[in-house]
């Protein structure tokens, strides 16, 4: 291993026996993480090539359990994001999409850095359960189009270990990276189709659309060589989606949005990612005529109703779904206000997942445990008018004195002006 660090240190390159030699030292324990972080820091800097990466997606890929879909009906469809703030997404397009016909057999992760798990924000809900065998797995979404779980020690354990160390070691935002982790779960898991929502900006590991165009040329030449058919839509993470960080927080509003109440922004986008996954599901003939479809779920109700479905199958409280004032509510509360009076010129949301993070909502440390009530409420955003005094956020904690190191983060995350900004679309591009 030392000779292999040395290696890429020195802007080598690796080959596929190298890679899974790698891969597999690290997942049966002969190679020790501090090793591994070594090697995760000098692809950081010299990177793979797009040949090293297809080897490390396949290497990881193959490190555990391969999921075998083909027993569902229809063709099934996967969505990812590579990770926002306030991306409470995979909570409102899952069911959303399942209510439109299209399986949804989703894999999802916890928390990484200043970004929300969807699992971590499934488990605010009392005695939902995202651990399950590959069988009962397929058996839920055979029988009720849907099924969400986490990455057990047989589902890809390469990318479960090698998520942890990254997020401990500075090395998340590496594009080979960032592609084989999707790639190699996407893949594991069995999907006939993948939509990936690349994001780009402040709260995003990918920085420009340079990167991002990069990063979808990468996936999509990956899924092709394997079969699959795939989707990268890039959207805007400069601010955070919606107006909920937090785990808890993010299910009210993921709750609302399947009501069809919820923020224009959070809706845009899954009618966006919703009508690409139909498209590719064979649902619909155009993503316009699936958006129309996926409207009309919210409104007639079969989106929430496919949502309290899901919760009820894996084991929730479907009460938290249906009421959501059960859910537990943090027992300090700070208002955050403006000290300038025009408009929000800008909202930094990495800033704002940081600040998350400090308050309890997310993890400074692999080992670090959630606070599942803690987040930010967002009260005013880009574009929006303040006046001196007005609330920009409420900060929710259960102690005190985690609101300092919050708020150092908070005055940086909120710049203003005294002219209106131009509005940015959320949707930049779309890659196919």
């Amino acid at each position: 291993m030392l000779d292999l660090i040395k290696k890429k240190r020195n802007g080598g390159v690796h080959s596929p026996d190298e890679i899974n030699e790698i891969i597999d030292g690290f997942v049966f324990g002969h190679i020790p993480d501090y090793q591994v972080a070594a090697w995760l820091m000098a692809v950081y800097f010299n990177g793979l090539n797009d040949q090293e990466t297809a080897y490390l997606t396949d290497a990881m890929m193959r490190s555990g359990d391969l999921i075998d879909l083909s027993s569902i009906p229809g063709i099934k469809i996967d969505k990812h994001s590579t990770g926002g703030v306030g991306d409470k997404t995979t909570l409102v397009l899952g069911p959303l999409v399942a209510a439109a016909g299209v399986p949804i057999a989703k894999m999802s992760g916890r928390g990484l850095g200043h970004t929300g798990g969807t699992l971590d924000k499934l488990e605010s809900i009392p005695g939902f359960n995202v651990d399950m065998t590959a069988e009962h797995f397929c058996d839920l979404v055979k029988k009720h189009g849907i099924a969400i779980c986490s990455q057990n020690s047989r589902l890809v354990p390469a990318d479960k270990k090698l998520y942890a160390l990254r997020d401990v070691t500075g090395t998340v935002d590496n594009i080979s990276l960032i592609a084989s982790s999707v790639m190699s779960k996407k893949l594991a898991c069995g999907a006939d189709g993948i939509v990936i929502d690349l994001k780009i900006g402040d709260g995003a590991f990918i920085k420009t659309i340079e990167d991002a165009s990069k990063l979808a040329e990468i996936m999509l030449a990956t899924a092709k060589n394997m079969g699959r058919k795939l989707v990268a839509v890039v959207t805007d993470m400069e601010e955070p989606l919606g107006y909920a960080i937090g785990n808890s927080l993010e299910v009210i509003e993921a709750i609302h949005t399947l009501q069809g109440k919820g923020p224009d922004d959070l809706t845009e986008l899954c009618l966006e990612l919703g009508a690409q996954m139909m498209v590719l599901g064979g649902k619909a003939d155009g993503a316009a005529s699936a958006k129309k479809q996926l409207r009309a779920l919210l409104e007639n109700g079969k989106a929430f109703e496919k949502f309290v479905e899901l919760v009820k199958i894996q084991g929730g409280n479907i009460q938290y779904a249906l009421h959501t004032g059960h859910f537990k509510k943090a027992t300090y509360k700070f208002e955050f206000k403006a000290t300038f009076s025009g408009f929000v010129k800008h909202l930094n949301a990495m800033e704002i997942g940081l600040a998350s993070v400090k308050l309890g909502a997310g993890r400074e440390t692999k080992e670090s445990a959630i606070d599942h009530s803690a987040g930010i409420e967002l009260i005013k955003k880009v574009g929006d008018t303040i006046i001196e005094g007005d609330v920009l956020a409420v900060l929710h904690c259960n102690n005190e004195k985690l609101f300092v190191n919050a708020l150092e983060h908070m005055q940086k995350a909120y710049t203003f002006s005294t002219e209106k900004p131009e509005e940015t679309p959320l949707i930049k591009t779309i890659f196919a």
